[in-house]
């Protein structure tokens, strides 16, 4: 099933999941996926590492068991920066292999110690790639706060449409703490002319580390409120994991009741939070769905 055929009547809600490091074994997952078979997303993301630090076996083995052993329809994440069209080739053999039709094609992110190649420079050079190469359903990232490197917002929604008009049938957007900055980027989006399904990527924070991680890599701001509760209840690890899931779930469901198109949860692989955010939520995204 394609992905995209999804938003025509229903409010989209989706997980991301990253497979074990190359150095733990892809069975330290397996206990996590059962559990978020129950949660019953429409479907459920599975990162790889860009060039060599990736783990694309991996990746394969986990989309396959989601879909084989879970009824879980997966989705295969593709970076390209660091890899050429012959090893792009090899990898979409094997997803068409393995019965992986869906794929998010990304830039990727550039990794120290591995030169970038010349063939895919930037995402819609993958994803016009992707399409001479067989009958798959692509997905591009899009940035609420501007990707990092964009000079400016107008410029990333440039390269934005650039993605669209290359054959990317719906977006999941980078994470995000401030539903305004959503809400005005979405706006931004369908003046340029982007009308496709955008869905939004939300991060449950559960640890103070983490949003510095995360905010360190992607950039997002955090209003008020959010920064109040880190700081309140930083030294409080299970305060702060309730307090973040709580925020999670307030922004979802302010973004359905603004007709978001699907929420994108960031899972970390962490099935009591996905449960959590799921229960509250579950009935507030049926209510979005379309008649």
């Amino acid at each position: 099933m394609k992905i995209a055929s999804l938003f025509e009547n229903r409010t989209v809600f989706s997980f991301e999941v990253f497979p074990p490091k190359k150095t733990s074994p892809i069975e330290s997952v397996y206990g996590a996926l059962e559990e978020l078979e129950v949660l019953h997303p429409d479907f459920v993301s599975v990162t790889l590492g860009a060039g060599g630090s990736g783990n694309g076996e991996n990746t394969i083995a986990v989309a396959k068991r989601l879909q084989e052993q879970h009824n879980i329809l997966p989705m295969a994440h593709l970076p390209c920066i660091h890899y050429n069209k012959t090893q792009i080739d090899v990898i979409l053999e094997e997803f068409k292999a393995n019965g992986i039709e869906n794929i998010l094609a990304l830039r990727g992110d550039l990794v120290p110690d591995f030169e970038p190649t010349e063939d895919f420079r930037h995402a819609c050079d993958l994803i016009e790639y992707i399409r001479t190469k067989g009958d798959f359903d692509i997905a591009a990232a899009c940035y609420p706060e501007g990707h990092t490197e964009a000079p400016n917002m107008d410029i990333d929604i440039a390269h934005l449409r650039e993605k669209v008009e290359a054959g990317a049938s719906h977006l999941i957007s980078q994470l995000f703490f401030d539903n305004d900055a959503f809400y005005n980027f979405r706006w931004k989006a369908e003046r340029a002319g982007i009308h496709v399904p955008m869905e939004a990527g939300i991060m449950p924070v559960t640890s103070r580390k983490q949003i510095e991680r995360m905010v360190s890599m992607c950039g997002a701001s955090l209003p008020r409120k959010f920064t109040r509760i880190i700081q309140k209840y930083e030294h409080n690890p299970e305060a702060l994991r309730d307090a973040g899931i709580a925020y999670a779930i307030d922004q979802i469901v302010d973004l359905v009741t603004e007709g978001v198109d699907g929420i994108h949860l960031y899972t970390m692989n962490n099935p009591y939070v996905a449960r959590k955010i799921t229960e509250a939520v579950s009935g507030i995204i049926r209510s979005g769905d379309k008649c």
